[in-house]
């Protein structure tokens, strides 16, 4: 029996859309119109620690393959679908393979520091940007619903500082980069002088880190953001390795911050054996600019 909450997402496609077209071999697939857009639904509970469960098919993912497609993730007591472009994990599920039942396992973990994606044996993903129905209606019709500039490594450093600042963090930022910050894409924040007392050990790697949120009255370091804008995405995980290995106990959000192309090169290093040795793949997210700019919008609008 379809779960109440696919009920009401089907309800709410048939008013806006039409008819849907369920597809073959499959209680989870639909389709949009005449072939204009496929969408597979799975839904979970919340479970322990703000995270759900998953199982994607391998038979109902080749359905999606050369159409566009979106994976719709629900779960009870959610605000907005999560709608994530299948085209964008396509080659990062290639990349892996299926459990022995032909699943991919997947999780969400609602955090207020960034709702992200884990695919066993891939990664984590920053799927903040993907709340909504903007990916469905850019599918739909033709188009995308704004145009992603191309920004610069300092402005994706802006929007990250900027983000943190409304979540209430505390913004560390290398002192020798805060003058290209961009004010013109948002409202000027004040970043720390110095970072928390207690990270002597690992000072000069910190001091180096893109990005990083402070939770306000501590000196709990709540998320690192490297942004590889053209530097090699090794050198950004081997620093947070560092971090990790000094200071395991930590646990903070590790975060590659990249455009979309390089998604896959991600999920190559991660899966090093120096990354899975140290439990680093576990930790580290990646995030890609179009997710910061609609992430930054959702914030501040908020």
């Amino acid at each position: 029996m379809a779960h109440e909450a696919k009920v009401t997402l089907l309800q709410e496609l048939v008013r806006k859309y039409g008819a849907l077209r369920k597809l073959d071999r499959s209680q989870s697939l639909y389709e949009i119109g005449d072939g204009v857009a496929r969408i597979y639904i799975r839904y979970s509970k919340v479970h322990s620690k703000n995270q759900t469960f998953y199982g994607l098919r391998e038979e109902d993912l080749r359905q999606l393959e050369g159409h566009p497609s979106l994976i719709c993730f629900l779960w009870n007591g959610q605000k907005e679908p999560l709608f994530v472009p299948f085209s964008q994990y396509e080659e990062v599920l290639q990349s892996t393979s299926p459990a022995g039942d032909g699943q991919y396992k997947a999780q969400i973990y609602l955090q207020e520091d960034g709702t992200e994606l884990y695919i066993a044996k891939a990664g984590r993903f920053n799927v903040e940007g993907y709340f909504g129905w903007g990916e469905l209606e850019a599918l739909t019709e033709s188009r995308h619903t704004e145009v992603i500039p191309e920004y610069s490594h300092s402005q994706i450093q802006t929007l990250l500082g900027s983000i943190g600042t409304a979540k209430g963090y505390d913004i560390w930022i290398p002192s020798s980069d805060r003058a290209g910050l961009d004010w013109s894409i948002t409202n000027p924040f004040d970043c720390r002088d110095m970072l928390p007392y207690g990270f002597e050990a690992i000072k000069g790697i910190l001091q180096e880190v893109d990005v990083i949120w402070i939770q306000r009255g501590s000196s709990e370091l709540r998320a690192l953001y490297e942004v590889e804008h053209s530097t090699p995405i090794y050198s950004g995980l081997l620093r947070f390795n560092d971090v990790h290995l000094v200071a395991p106990s930590l646990r903070p959000r590790f975060s590659i911050v990249a455009n979309d192309a390089r998604r896959e090169v991600f999920v190559r290093q991660l899966n090093r054996p120096t990354f899975r040795t140290s439990g680093l793949n576990e930790l580290c997210t990646f995030l890609e600019y179009a997710n910061v700019s609609g992430w930054h919008r959702r914030t501040i609008s908020a």
